[in-house]
C-alpha cells in the first residue's frame, strides 16, 4: 500500500511539471508579448474614447497591432493561450504590461503639465493677467 501511495505522489509531482499546452512553433517571445499586450491595452482604451476618430481614419486596431509587430492573429492567439497555461509566466508578462502603462501615463501627465503651462504663459499679457483673470475682473 505504501508503494501505491508513493507511486501516486511521484506521478502527481511529475505531472505538475508538464505544460498543459504544447509550446507553439511560432511562439511570440515574452518581451515582444509585453509590447503587443501594451499596445493592445492602449488601442482598446482608444476604441472606447475615440471610436469615431478610428472609424474616420478607417483604422482597424487589431490589424494595426499585428502589422506593427509582424505577427498574425493565429500566432497571437496561440501564444496568448500558451502563456495563459503558465500562470507564473503570464502574471510576469502582465506585471510588465502594467508597469509600462504606468510609465507611459507618467510621461503623458508631464507632457500635459508642460503644454498647459505653455498655454497659460501664452495667454498672459504684459500686466501679468491671463484672459481668465480678465474675465473674473469683469464680473460684478
Amino acid at each position: 500500500m505504501k508503494k501505491l501511495y508513493a507511486s501516486i505522489l511521484i506521478i502527481s509531482l511529475l505531472s505538475c511539471n508538464d505544460n498543459l499546452l504544447k509550446k507553439p512553433d511560432n511562439l511570440i517571445p515574452e518581451d515582444k508579448m509585453v509590447e503587443v499586450l501594451t499596445d493592445l491595452a492602449i488601442v482598446n482604451a482608444a476604441k472606447i474614447t475615440n471610436v469615431a476618430l478610428l472609424q474616420e481614419h478607417d483604422i482597424e486596431p487589431m490589424a494595426y497591432i499585428f502589422e506593427k509587430h509582424g505577427i498574425d492573429s493565429l500566432q497571437f492567439v496561440e501564444s496568448d493561450r500558451y502563456y495563459a497555461s503558465l500562470p507564473i509566466a503570464y502574471e510576469k508578462i502582465y506585471k510588465k504590461v502594467e508597469s509600462k502603462l504606468e510609465e507611459q501615463t507618467k510621461v503623458l501627465e508631464e507632457e500635459k503639465k508642460v503644454t498647459d503651462s505653455l498655454r497659460i504663459s501664452e495667454l498672459e499679457n504684459k500686466d501679468g493677467k491671463t484672459n481668465l483673470d480678465k474675465v473674473k475682473d469683469s464680473l460684478p
